[in-house]
């Protein structure tokens, strides 16, 4: 069983009350008390307290991330002094080679500690800034000491392909390890711990109680990532993007995994914005196959490289991905790579639903696109492959011009919008996006009743283009529905089951009114 712990960095004993019932109310299998926050801590006291969780006691040194400067000799009487009441202790692999008489106090506290399964002294070794040149030889050297019971290796991950080392020393070592990259790009060396047999990993108690950079809470661990549900057979979706950790995917895909029950866990990406780094992380994710990669949501900026990818590894691209140049959906199949977009089909789909008909029944309708960038692609190339009758308004001419002719469409310029006769108006634009909600692309004396209008901008959930077209009687489609739809479509893909589109819209909104407790804030 990887344990769940909970890092307690109290500077008082009333918070320290206070944190170890927190940490036991949220869930954690261990809290890891950080002696060196509380110098003025004593046995008793701790005792005082009627903790009921397993402890883990660390009086970690400044040197490697922690507050206490007193010496090698007064952290390792801490420890002697602690152990009778702790479950597990942790010292650093460089303390323990200080001397042989530090050697020996540690070897006293981890006599006098309780265990867990066995698994008594934690030696750990911290890098805040980067990936130590010696990962493997410190590794080994922890391997090498008898009284060493668990190994712990952290370091600063400065792009996400060095947690594949981190992962083979999760899957491979034959000592219980404690492995984690730092930050957000190895945040995934935190939440797939379990499923790579890792001995532990960390969760904070709330945002602003990390003991480390990418330390993600409990409750987003718990709710949002599904540690509980777990194993090591759980299936691995992502969504590659930079930046990543705003993305909603994470909280509407795993809600739609738990509900469906299926067995996978889907995590952010982050991946520096270079062809290089994109191509570097799938070939190194694909080339183990006990990592269980599935399926991809890929988002801005790696749209185009996964359409390199695919191409590059001879997979399959869908047609209308192909024209657009743009793939969001990478999907991972007995050896091959199948790329899609669902950004054009979630559009699509959203505006059927709401007008109750098939694509097809779209055909020759005037629709009015405005803005003419990436966005506008996808949604361009979805009109026309129904057989609407699209004309692209933008800001810059050129730009909509060379869309509508690559798409078979016209181009107006901007102060045009809307000729009469427009029965769908679609913005593409991120004009009314919050936090600008007072912007809008369209004045309200330019739209029609009889008009179906949709804005693919989905904060806020209704834009002024949105409320002012309602008030006049149109029909509307909003960006949450877009979003939706997208998703749905790569929850079906990868799973062959139908998405529970309901639920997956209340999460979104959930996300957006700040009404999920997972959420990471």
């Amino acid at each position: 069983m990887t344990l769940l712990i909970a890092p307690i960095t109290a500077s008082t004993a009333e918070q320290l009350t206070a944190d170890l019932e927190r940490a036991c109310q949220l869930g954690a299998d261990i809290v890891e008390l950080r002696l060196d926050y509380m110098p003025d801590l004593n046995p008793a006291a701790l005792a005082a307290v009627g903790n009921t969780l397993p402890l883990l006691i660390t009086p970690r040194r400044k040197e490697e991330g922690g507050a206490s400067d007193a010496t090698d000799a007064e952290r390792c009487d801490r420890l002697v002094e602690f152990a009778p009441q702790a479950a597990l202790c942790d010292t650093e692999l460089a303390t323990w080679e200080t001397a042989a008489a530090v050697r020996h106090r540690i070897a006293e506290a981890r006599a006098a500690v309780r265990g867990m399964d066995g698994q008594k002294l934690i030696l750990s070794a911290h890098d805040f800034e980067k990936r130590p040149a010696d990962f493997w030889r410190i590794v080994g050297r922890m391997n090498e000491i008898d009284a060493c019971d668990v190994a712990k290796i952290v370091f600063q991950a400065r792009h996400i392909s060095e947690t594949f080392e981190v992962f083979d020393l999760m899957h491979e070592n034959a000592k219980p390890v404690i492995a984690i990259a730092m930050g957000e790009a190895g945040l995934i060396t935190r939440i797939l711990a379990k499923k790579f047999g890792a001995f532990a990993t960390f969760a904070s108690l709330e945002a602003g109680k990390e003991s480390a950079p990418g330390q993600i809470t409990l409750d987003a661990m718990k709710l949002l990532y599904r540690w509980d549900a777990m194993r090591p057979d759980t299936t691995v979706y992502g969504v590659i993007g930079n930046p990543v950790g705003h993305s909603m995917s994470p909280a509407i895909h795993n809600a739609a995994f738990s509900e469906c029950d299926i067995n996978g866990a889907y995590v952010p990406l982050l991946i520096e914005p270079t062809y290089e780094h994109f191509e570097d992380f799938l070939r190194e994710a694909l080339a183990r196959p006990w990592f269980d990669l599935r399926g991809c949501s890929v988002t801005i900026p790696h749209k185009d490289n996964a359409l390199r990818f695919t191409c590059e590894c001879g997979g399959y691209v869908e047609p209308l991905a192909g024209r657009i140049g743009a793939v969001n959906t990478l999907t991972f199949e007995d050896g091959r790579i199948l790329a899609h977009n669902t950004d054009y089909a979630g559009a699509m789909d959203a505006l059927t639903d709401t007008l109750g008909c098939q694509r097809g029944d779209l055909h020759g309708n005037e629709v009015a696109v405005l803005g003419a960038g990436g966005a506008a692609r996808g949604v361009v190339a979805g009109l026309r492959d129904s057989g609407c009758k699209v004309t692209i308004y933008n800001r810059t001419p050129e730009r909509a011009t060379r869309l509508a002719e690559e798409f078979g469409c016209t181009a107006a310029p901007l102060a045009e919008r809307v000729r009469p006769g427009t029965q769908i108006v679609v913005n593409t634009t991120s004009l009314g996006m919050h936090p600008n909600v007072d912007d809008t692309p369209l004045p309200a004396d330019r739209l029609q009743t009889d008009m179906t209008v949709f804005d693919t901008v989905y904060n806020p959930i209704e834009t002024r283009l949105l409320r002012e077209a309602r008030a006049l009687g149109c029909r509307t489609v909003d960006g949450v529905a877009m979003f939706v739809h997208q998703a749905a479509a790569q929850f079906e893909r990868w799973t062959g089951q139908s998405a529970p589109h309901a639920l997956m819209r209340q999460v979104v909104l959930a996300r957006l009114t700040g009404a999920d407790p997972s959420a990471q804030r």
